[in-house]
């Protein structure tokens, strides 16, 4: 089943109630589920706008075997998308002999409420935000290509390459064809806002992950090095865990949890794509692992990206309205949770650094979670000083709170988030001390504009797609 179809599936689904954005998504086993969510939430943010327009163009009049949420995922991709993806086949056809009244439709909705932009027709509530101007960030597989590579590929679509940013302020700057290496993190490339790479072939072969700045800085700081063995503690959907293999150059393993099957089998189709071969899924709760399991015994490294309120996630006011300020109770249920797996992680006997991350904004998550940790491990853990040049830090809560990091679109131009890094107590006269230390993570060299011949082995280039 096509894209247009399944996303008029879900949206149908929504709209009856049937369950959340999220859930239906996943649950349709579409290959791109990125890609279907995003469709998805624009159709619904525009609803009303598209239902005024079907109607005042009589299109389902006009078309009597077209159904009304189809027909609004198709029209919302002729006049507000990208434009029909993959060619758009026979739906393109069918709304290509409406195109001049349903355009005409618009523009005329657009002078009776007195606006010129389509965003205007949005109610207050559902006007974007900062967020939806934030860049579009790529971040290149290692495993399958390098950097010089795509610069390159990208050059010869016409694209401009300028360089690694100084400062945020080139970031908000771009525009048109031009790109930009992320000043702080590596591989991480920086296109304009709204740009669309979902079809790209880089992207649909794996070359290319699209990841938000902020969930970059996870296993960017866990810092595994290659041959480690690492958990993720809540893996799905596995961004994070394909950066984990990045860095371990697919060697050692890395064992990846999470309760969701459905999700799950999303995250196995992402990382097979991604060229991953150290990961082994486990459809398991990471509070019921055992850590004297001789499995885990030279487990060093863990990721823990719990479960959260999501009051970072712009998009999950779309999927659960209000779910951006969540209740004091479910705070309490949540943070509960969290700190829980948190204390368990910490007992993992071989553990050196591990990283707690969440993409919400709200204290009892974040530091209240972290300083409650620590309490309980007293002498054991301390939290680690991590990427000074990073401009957002954690709240002054409680001693050393300043060394976590925080994101936001205002800040750090991408989603809300919180991370920590946090490292074992060594004694002083211990000689592994300097290695269980959080690195600096000093920016890599920007890509030249020439391709420089890599060395033999592990990490060379390969061409990004055939």
């Amino acid at each position: 089943m096509g894209l247009y179809a399944v996303a008029a599936g879900v949206l149908a689904g929504v709209e009856n109630r049937q369950g959340s954005i999220k859930g239906l998504v996943y649950s349709s086993n579409f290959q791109n589920v990125k890609q279907l969510y995003a469709l998805v939430c624009e159709t619904q943010r525009y609803s009303a706008v598209l239902d005024a327009v079907i109607a005042s163009a009589g299109l389902l009049r006009a078309e009597k075997k077209l159904r009304p949420h189809l027909a609004k995922v198709l029209v919302y991709e002729l006049l507000l998308g990208k434009g029909f993806r993959g060619g758009g086949g026979r739906w393109k056809a069918l709304l290509g002999r409406h195109q001049a009244r349903l355009k005409a439709e618009l523009a005329r909705l657009k002078v009776h409420r007195g606006v010129s932009r389509n965003e205007d027709l949005l109610e207050v509530g559902s006007r974007p935000g900062p967020v939806s101007q934030l860049p579009r960030f790529v971040r290149v597989n290692t495993l399958k290509t390098c950097s010089d590579d795509v610069v390159d590929y990208f050059k010869r679509q016409g694209f401009s390459y300028q360089g690694r940013a100084s400062s945020l302020d080139d970031l908000r700057a771009l525009k048109g064809k031009h790109f930009l290496l992320d000043p702080l993190m590596p591989e991480l490339l920086v296109f304009p806002a709204q740009t669309d790479l979902h079809e790209h072939p880089l992207y649909r072969a794996g070359h290319l992950i699209l990841q938000d700045r902020a969930s970059c800085l996870p296993a960017m700081l866990l810092n595994p090095p290659p041959g480690s063995h690492v958990i993720d503690a809540c893996a799905a959907p596995g961004n994070k865990t394909s950066h984990l293999a990045a860095l371990l150059k697919n060697q050692g393993k890395i064992f990846a949890f999470d309760l969701d099957a459905k999700r799950l089998a999303s995250m196995a189709t992402l990382l097979a794509r991604a060229g991953i071969s150290c990961c082994e899924l486990a459809e398991e709760d990471f509070l019921a692992v055992s850590p004297s399991d001789p499995r885990y015994r030279e487990v060093h490294y863990i990721l823990l990206d719990p479960s959260c309120s999501g009051s970072g996630m712009p998009s999950r006011q779309l999927e659960e309205p209000g779910a951006g300020t969540p209740s004091p109770a479910r705070l309490h249920a949540l943070a509960g949770f969290q700190q829980r797996a948190l204390c368990h992680a910490l007992t993992f006997p071989s553990l050196k650094r591990l990283i707690y991350s969440t993409c919400s904004l709200c204290q009892e998550e974040n530091e209240d979670v972290v300083r409650d940790a620590l309490q309980q491990n007293p002498g054991a853990f301390r939290l680690a000083p991590a990427l000074p040049a990073w401009p957002h830090r954690g709240l002054s809560t409680f001693p050393g709170a300043k060394h976590c990091l925080r994101a936001s679109p205002e800040t750090t131009l991408s989603g809300g988030f919180f991370i920590a890094v946090i490292e074992r107590v060594e004694a002083p006269s211990s000689a592994s001390q300097a290695k269980a230390s959080a690195p600096e993570c000093t920016p890599s060299p920007a890509p030249k504009r020439k391709k420089r011949q890599q060395k033999a082995g592990a990490g060379a280039c390969t061409p990004p797609c055939t």
